[in-house]
């Protein structure tokens, strides 16, 4: 499991070009930025299409197709392997939740089966937002996308979001995580356990979109803040699929309404609905609280 480490221990040396090409405010720029430092120099990173993160000048790697990504990671940590250089060098996939979610989902879901000693980092900013803010299955209900509009109908997603990191942890890789820019001690010890472990790991990475959620630039991390102290990014490991735990555990969780409230593509939600999402999370959270006490996860 992740260790705590302090403000001070989190590292000085710069990995990525800030602010690279990201948008004002990019919460996606800023995951990349936390990962990176943390992972250091020795990285190999592969992208698929996803928002532009800062680019970086110790990595090498590219982009490639949507559902290439598990593929493309495996087949870089099996041709080091073959020479004989793969040992301290951490292939790196760093992805959208499109490429992790939905189109790229099957060769990942192989490369995790199959347990290659390869990262999934991927930037949650819960849609396709570098084309045009269209729904992924890590859209929450009722969210406003282009592809699921607010009319006189239907107002909103209508389903709610994919749990990857439950689906990935009963893959039992040796490591799954999740994290959020605005508990940067949090993330960074999380990067700093899957340094140590040989093997599949992951981190799901929230990361605030203020084009697509619509809210001022400046909010990133106050969003990002209230995800986490409302209940709805919780922040936790899984070791092997078998060991869980809470990294984040405040004595009594916000109401959701603060959350939502925060982002003009959920304005349009009604009370009733509000009250429903509240409830949503209210128990999603007592089975996580179970699971910390139990020290397993409750898929």
């Amino acid at each position: 499991m992740s260790q705590k480490v302090t403000r001070a221990q989190i590292p000085l040396e710069e990995m990525t070009i800030t602010p690279g090409s990201a948008c004002q405010g990019c919460g996606a720029a800023l995951a990349s930025r936390l990962a990176f430092k943390a992972l250091g120099p020795s990285v190999i990173r592969h992208g698929v299409p996803c928002c532009p993160d800062s680019s970086t000048k110790t990595q090498r790697g590219g982009g490639g197709v949507f559902e290439g990504g598990g593929a493309a990671l495996t087949g870089t940590i099996r041709a080091l392997q073959a020479l004989g250089v793969d040992e301290g060098v951490h292939v790196v996939g760093f992805f959208g939740d499109g490429g992790t979610y939905d189109i790229g989902f099957q060769a990942i879901s192989a490369a995790a089966a199959r347990n290659e000693n390869v990262w999934v980092i991927t930037k949650d900013n819960e849609a396709y937002m570098n084309t045009g803010n269209q729904q992924s299955t890590s859209t929450p209900l009722y969210s406003q996308t282009s592809t699921t509009p607010v009319g006189s109908v239907i107002k909103g997603k209508q389903t709610g979001k994919k749990d990857i990191g439950m689906i990935f942890a009963a893959h039992h890789i040796p490591y799954m995580a999740t994290a959020s820019i605005a508990y940067p001690e949090d993330l960074i010890a999380k990067i700093n356990y899957g340094k140590t472990v040989k093997g599949f790991k992951m981190i799901i990475i929230q990361s605030p979109c203020p084009v697509g959620w619509r809210y001022d630039p400046s909010k990133t991390i106050e969003v990002a803040r209230l995800g986490v102290q409302t209940g709805v990014w919780p922040l936790y490991d899984v070791v092997d699929g078998e060991k869980f735990k809470l990294t984040y555990k405040p004595k009594e969780l916000k109401p959701v309404a603060e959350y939502f409230k925060s982002q003009a593509r959920f304005r349009h939600v009604t009370d009733d609905q509000m009250a429903g999402l509240q409830a949503d999370v209210t128990k999603k959270w007592e089975t996580l609280l179970k699971g910390d006490e139990a020290g397993r996860p409750m898929l």
